[in-house]
């Protein structure tokens, strides 16, 4: 069966796995391997997101699971994201319903928690469970909150949509060829994924700063504009890169080239903030 999450449209086979390790075919339909599958949890700050203008000084209970459409060398989160760690991980994970999630995220509300973030893996590779977690979160009066990498088709994100008060959406270069060849990902469907949150959801975006990847100023001026053709009042965020995963051998960025390309969207946006400096 065909899976229609994300620009691969995968060809799964009965009890095989598709792409990104999260999306199965069980009886001839294709369903979320991940549902449920509790691997990181944690109250984190809402500016850990990074969300600059979405409630800012409070909590949000963030929870993740495995697997990711992506292939990005630098991952942070490598064993839930992809690799062979993450077949263990899967194992081992928590089960946790849509009912019981929301039942802890009350708990915490003493504690300046607003909500649930989807967060740490790719979300929308089970975006079932961020949909139906995310509208029990609603009925009970909290506030949800997607981390994602935004590499979904519109179909997907209108399923959610109802649900998500704000967005961090990584936008990882602005160049279609290593967005290809090195993230394996697609930058068209990822812009057309911003550009349809921003109608409905509070959105800020993130670009980590890797050397030699899309440390260069024209790059981030012709990310910055388009953008700004969405909204100047977008948030971006503008991260350092440290080695990490598979690219331990790169140094870190700058933090002069961090500021720098900060300063060139401060050109086209209003709101933009350095991270990891």
């Amino acid at each position: 069966m065909k899976c229609g999450v994300c620009f691969r449209q995968c060809d799964i086979s009965e009890g095989a796995a598709g792409f990104c390790g999260a999306r199965t075919c069980a009886e001839g339909k294709v369903k979320a391997l991940n549902y449920g599958r509790i691997t990181a949890l944690a109250l984190d700050p809402i500016e850990k997101k990074p969300l600059r203008h979405f409630f800012p000084g409070t909590k949000i209970l963030s929870v993740g699971s495995f697997g990711c459409n992506l292939r990005c060398p630098f991952c942070q989160n490598s064993e839930i994201s992809w690799g062979e760690e993450v077949k263990l991980t899967a194992v081992h994970a928590e089960v946790m319903t849509p009912e019981e999630l929301v039942g802890l995220a009350l708990r915490y509300r003493s504690r300046s928690n607003i909500g649930i973030a989807f967060t740490y893996n790719e979300p929308l590779a089970g975006y079932e469970f961020v949909r139906d977690a995310g509208k029990l979160s609603h009925e009970a009066g909290l506030k949800n909150v997607l981390v994602s990498n935004g590499t979904a088709s519109l179909s997907v994100l209108r399923e959610i949509s109802p649900y998500i008060d704000a967005m961090n959406i990584d936008l990882k270069c602005f160049d279609r060829d290593v967005y290809k060849k090195v993230l394996g990902g697609d930058l068209d469907m990822t812009m057309a994924f911003i550009e349809e949150a921003s109608k409905t959801s509070h959105v800020e975006v993130t670009c980590l700063i890797v050397p030699g990847m899309n440390d260069d100023r024209e790059q981030m001026l012709r990310m910055s504009a388009w953008l700004a053709s969405i909204s100047e009042d977008i948030p971006l965020h503008v991260s350092r890169f440290h080695p990490c995963f598979h690219m331990t051998d790169r140094p870190p960025t700058p933090v002069d080239t961090v500021y720098e390309l900060a300063d060139a969207a401060r050109g086209c946006l209003k709101y933009v903030y350095t991270g990891n400096c």
